[in-house]
């Protein structure tokens, strides 16, 4: 079953998303600010992150630099906020998708399932010679030592491993 992380300081939106998932059989958690959710993404993995902008004490931008500094997961931006630069802005910081308020449920949860299929990883380990690259936890390991990658690097390696020759 696959996880979604609901981040959203409004607590009927939550429950909406989380009921049109729910129906389509994937599991939801949910994050009432931006704080909560950075916390939950250090302690847990998701298959992908609905989360809202304008939120208070820490914006759902600051949150999605945040997250992509340990994560690759598919994030999708939900805003009330429509204009061209907040979205380009989203997409700088690696935002997967960018979906504006008012919303439909249905389509939301279209490009939730686009989103994660696009992004789905068939092996969860990927073995090559003395590297594994564990895809769920997005760790790299050289002769069983532990190295740190920055996102870019860790995406280029996954790239070049897959697509050999």
């Amino acid at each position: 079953m696959q996880k979604i992380l609901i981040v959203d300081d409004e607590e009927k939106i939550r429950k909406i998303i989380r009921e049109y998932l729910e129906f389509e059989g994937f599991l939801c958690y949910e994050a009432n600010d931006g704080f909560m959710a950075i916390e939950m993404c250090k302690n847990n993995t998701y298959d992908l992150i609905v989360l809202d902008i304008m939120m208070p004490k820490i914006d759902g931008f600051t949150v999605a630099k945040e997250i992509r500094k340990k994560s690759n997961v598919p994030i999708i931006m939900l805003s009330a906020r429509s204009e061209e630069y907040d979205k380009l802005y989203g997409f700088d910081l690696g935002i997967d998708d960018y979906v504006t308020k008012p919303f439909s449920p249905k389509e939301l949860v279209a490009r939730i399932k686009a989103n994660l299929k696009r992004n789905k990883f068939i092996e969860e380990k990927i073995k090559f010679l003395g590297l594994e690259i564990d895809t769920l936890g997005h760790n790299v390991y050289v002769d069983d030592k532990k190295i740190t990658l920055t996102n870019k690097e860790y995406e280029l390696l996954l790239y070049l491993i897959k697509n050999k020759n």
